[in-house]
């Protein structure tokens, strides 16, 4: 057998081995945000364990228990009528996770036929109505999961509340008016009812399930599940499906209401599309500035602007404030030789004899790092100059810098000293200039508009 090429913590491979009873005959990083392993275990009997191995490295980070609580949640649903995939092993020490690899697809917006994506998404509806009625008590996770909330502010702030606390060093030194705008309207615009708590996803919709032919088989990705309000999933669907398209969701939150008995609320869903978004992005406005090497920073970039833009074309649809797209500034700086340099040496003579899919998209990535730095330094400072002056207006006073009209605009949206349009519009026009300003990093997702709800 040929030698596996791998970076795996010491002693997870042969865990997987003593799992799958036999010997890992295939491994491959899977081309992921987080990470994870495509991996074989072939048996003496000539049987093969087809596994998908997750890991949470270091210290778990500011969830250390996240991938415990995503495999004890999938152990739990593997006992109902939702289809989830089959957890082989847990390894508290490696904080490793082996499940079971669904043969079906995700990329339900890749398919051609909307009939056939309707088909599935109206399935996908099923499962998530029967999911929201499930008994809790059954569940057994409560030793797992924060404790269920008793209100309405509880049921519909908690995971805010808990992304604010995990992420309390980041923010406590962060200056990002959306940021901050977004978790202080989230707290005053919390809906004025919830018809049950009930177990969520916390990230569902298209691409965060399987399927085969027309059928959900397994619903994926359970790292932030939690108790909640049944609408928070449809509001994770509303986002999904903006960064997923796969037909539209027009009569899908009907189908909901009628299979559940669970009220839907169109504004609700506009809430939780703010709830996700603002709580999705802060811990990626911290890897945009903290990344790891290993971490994949060119997405980053595009799920943080893409991200910021939709949060306020979102805010702005749910209190009917009216915004548009700003004229951006023009190059002034010309060419440079060492950046065009680069970037064909990328794209022309490394990415196209690389093999491997995973190298291949990480070249792709140092490519788009490179085309991002050289629009910074086209339009730059020509971006800064609009932002103070913008902030001015905002303010009262022109800042002498970027961050010092951050933290001036932060203090203002905190004392509530602005009014909604004023801001929301500000937000709006800067997260269009910013989102253009990385164009390149956009474009692994480009064109990513809300779609219409019911």
């Amino acid at each position: 057998m040929s030698v596996l090429s791998h970076d795996l913590p010491e002693g997870v491979l042969e865990w997987i081995a003593e799992i799958g009873g036999g010997e890992v005959t295939h491994l491959h990083r899977h081309v992921a945000r987080r990470e994870a392993w495509v991996v074989d275990v072939t048996r003496p009997d000539g049987s093969l364990l087809e596994g998908f191995l997750r890991l949470q490295r270091d210290e778990g980070g500011v969830d250390p228990r996240r991938l415990e609580r995503e495999t004890r949640i999938t152990q739990a649903l593997g006992e109902t009528d939702i289809p989830v995939t089959k957890v082989h092993g847990w390894n508290a020490d490696q904080r490793a996770t082996l499940f079971g690899r669904d043969p079906g697809r995700s990329d339900i917006d890749k398919l051609e036929s909307v009939s056939e994506q309707r088909a599935i998404m109206e399935d996908f509806i099923r499962v998530v109505a029967r999911m929201h009625k499930l008994d809790l008590d059954a569940l057994d996770l409560d030793d797992i999961m924060a404790p269920r909330p008793t209100t309405v502010e509880q049921t519909a702030l908690g995971e805010v509340d808990v992304i604010v606390s995990q992420w309390k060093h980041f923010l406590d030194v962060y200056r990002d008016p959306l940021t901050t705008y977004g978790i202080d309207w989230l707290r005053r615009f919390v809906p004025k009812e919830v018809a049950r708590v009930s177990l969520v996803q916390g990230d569902t919709g298209p691409v965060n399930f399987m399927f085969q032919g027309d059928r959900v088989s397994s619903v994926i990705d359970w790292e932030i599940g939690h108790w909640g309000d049944p609408m928070e999933d449809l509001g994770n669907i509303v986002v999904r499906e903006m960064w997923n398209p796969c037909g539209g969701l027009t009569g899908l939150f009907e189908l909901y209401e009628e299979e559940s008995g669970i009220p839907y609320s169109r504004f609700a869903a506009q809430y939780y599309s703010v709830h996700q978004n603002v709580r999705g992005m802060i811990p990626i406005h911290h890897v945009c500035l903290n990344a790891h090497p290993r971490e994949s920073l060119a997405w980053y970039l595009c799920y943080r602007y893409v991200g910021d833009r939709t949060t306020c074309e979102m805010l702005a649809a749910a209190m009917d404030i009216e915004i548009e797209v700003p004229q951006m500034p023009r190059d002034v700086s010309g060419d440079d030789v060492i950046a065009e340099a680069a970037m064909y040496a990328q794209e022309q003579d490394v990415a196209r004899v690389i093999e491997d899919d995973f190298a291949a998209r990480r070249a792709k990535d140092v490519k788009i790092l490179i085309e991002c730095m050289d629009r910074k330094r086209r339009y730059g400072a020509a971006i800064d100059a609009i932002e103070c002056e913008e902030m001015g207006d905002l303010l009262g006073a022109r800042p002498s810098s970027v961050s010092e009209g951050n933290a001036s605009v932060c203090a203002a949206i905190l004392a509530r000293d602005l009014e909604d349009p004023r801001i929301v519009r500000y937000l709006s026009r800067k997260a269009y200039r910013d989102e253009w300003l990385h164009q390149p990093a956009v474009d692994i997702y480009p064109e990513r508009r809300w779609a219409e709800l019911d």
